[in-house]
């Protein structure tokens, strides 16, 4: 695409805006996504994160502001764009009355493949996505690991150099999930695709080489995950308390200052300011920091 060098940004969005209405989805937000590298994008449901994608897709126009793919202006040159990258949204884009390789079929065909290239990539794609013995199954008779495989495999049929995936394992088992971030891993690391991810799940935040928090249409904070952690202004204890709420009343019987209180599994954490001392009758363990404690920190202060 023309504009793009090896060293630019794969996206790169400049105050991107949309408004609809009296409503700001997306407010000024400001990404840069190197090329070859995972990126994730984090936010609570209605944060703005799928208005961005849209936007980024070429597939809406910002209200004001701009994104650049590839080198190439979304606003302006919309099917460019969307002809140079893959989508994957978080509803479905499968015909369940067709079967595996008549999906894969047709999406090769969207995408310009000649018939016999078209044949020859399917196969490929069917046994790197381990649906081999599923080719003549209804995609509707999938499990819903097998139908997010097969959404993926219809993504990169063309071999995009972006891959844009809006929270694709919301709703499969922990297996599914696991395989399905190696190949994430293997297209980025081994084979250059560039990959922009949403997710709820902060133990897949981990896979990322960077993330962005999006809270109310704006970016919150952003970083690699070490750095992330390494950065946050906090420090991490487990109490033995029954609950947040014991926990709070003795942090505040010792004076003692925290951020936040939360129960995370069976254990009850506080993220207490980096620079305070904890009094010794309060009884904690310090933790190691995981993306969850990021971005409770992060979401939560800005809410407060």
């Amino acid at each position: 695409m023309q504009n793009e060098t090896p060293a630019a940004p794969v996206i790169e969005t400049r105050d991107l805006t949309r408004v609809f209405g009296s409503y700001t989805a997306v407010d000024g937000l400001n990404l840069t996504v190197r090329r070859a590298s995972i990126f994730g994008f984090i936010g609570a449901n209605g944060s703005g994160k799928s208005t961005a994608i849209r936007m980024i897709c070429g597939l809406l126009p910002p209200t004001r502001g701009t994104a650049r793919v590839l080198g190439c202006d979304t606003a302006a040159h919309p099917e460019r764009v969307k002809q140079s990258i893959g989508y994957m949204s978080q509803r479905s884009s499968l015909y369940e009355n067709l079967t595996v390789w008549e999906n894969m079929m047709f999406y090769g065909g969207l995408y310009g493949l000649a018939q016999e290239e078209r044949r020859r990539r399917c196969t490929d794609v069917l046994a790197r996505m381990q649906l081999t013995e599923k080719r003549d199954v209804l995609a509707g008779g999938l499990s819903g690991g097998q139908k997010q495989r097969l959404a993926l495999g219809c993504a990169i049929l063309h071999r995009p150099a972006l891959l844009v995936l809006d929270e694709p394992t919301s709703a499969v088992d922990p297996t599914s999930r696991r395989l399905f971030w190696n190949l994430l891993s293997e297209m980025a690391g081994g084979e250059g695709t560039t990959v922009f991810v949403t997710t709820h799940f902060m133990d897949e935040a981990e896979h990322c080489d960077e993330i962005a928090f999006l809270q109310a249409g704006r970016k919150i904070a952003a970083g690699s995950p070490a750095a992330l952690k390494d950065e946050l202004p906090a420090r991490l204890y487990v109490l033995p308390c029954e609950s947040a709420g014991a926990a709070e009343a003795a942090l505040r019987a010792a004076h003692a200052p925290f951020d936040e209180v939360y129960v995370f599994g069976r254990q009850v954490r506080a993220l207490i300011p980096r620079d305070a001392a904890l009094p010794p009758e309060v009884r904690a363990q310090p933790a190691e920091l995981s993306m969850e404690d990021v971005f409770i920190y992060y979401d939560r202060r800005r809410r407060g």
